[in-house]
């Protein structure tokens, strides 16, 4: 137990390290002017028109690395610093959101699994940490609480590692496109390739995290039972 516990801090370390790195890179890379002057929103634009796609909006949210595709509504979501900016950055952050689009144009499985998910994962984070604790503290008195706080915790495991290969199809989508339509030069397009690379880890270690934390409350139940 104390194992997987000291696995759950260099995972929560690994996460900090692995954010800060991608915010670093980031601001490095939003330094750089695209040599096609093209902003993220056109870029997202652009590349939508490409694909048939004529429903999604582009819009612009408040914050930095807020971006995001939200298949509610149709719609790219660019934070302020990827919408009006011309970098290999935005390049590389509008095309992987136009990334997510495409894939529920074309209804990509692991995208219309992960949407499945979303409603019992909203009851599930709502209430989940209420049960686990509650389950913690009656573990010796009844397993049960705690059987379904770990149960709804594997419900977002799965989730974590669903999101994954949604994560990479998007940024396979978004390199492929931008380097084929010349949006980037080959300098630009290592810039935009190591900046998604990054935003991909963090979902990495997000996803075994997660894991490490499940396993941390599936070996509480199974002490209790020995």
């Amino acid at each position: 137990m104390a194992g997987i516990y000291l696995i759950g801090i260099i995972f929560m370390l690994l996460s900090v390290a692995v954010s800060w790195r991608l915010k670093s890179k980031f601001q490095k890379y939003s330094q750089i002017p695209l040599q096609s002057g093209h902003t993220g929103k056109e870029i997202a634009e652009m590349m939508l028109a490409d694909n048939g796609i004529y429903d999604v909006k582009v819009i612009s949210v408040a914050g930095r690395l807020t971006d995001h595709y939200n298949p509610a509504d149709k719609t790219v979501n660019l934070s302020e610093y990827v919408y009006e900016a011309r970098s290999a950055a935005a390049a590389a952050v509008a095309a992987h959101e136009c990334g997510h689009a495409v894939q529920h144009a074309k209804a990509y499985n692991f995208l219309k699994f992960r949407s499945a998910m979303v409603p019992a994962l909203s009851i599930a984070s709502r209430y989940m940490q209420w049960i686990i604790l509650i389950g913690i503290l009656m573990l010796q008195t009844t397993p049960i609480p705690l059987t379904i706080g770990v149960a709804l915790f594997a419900l977002t495991t799965i989730f974590s590692f669903i999101t994954l290969p949604v994560e990479f199809d998007a940024s396979k989508r978004a390199l492929a496109w931008i380097q084929n339509n010349n949006i980037v030069t080959q300098q630009e397009y290592a810039m935009s390739k190591d900046a998604l690379k990054w935003a991909a880890l963090t979902y990495v270690v997000a996803a075994l995290g997660s894991l490490a934390t499940l396993l941390y409350y599936v070996s509480l139940l199974m002490g209790r039972r020995e």
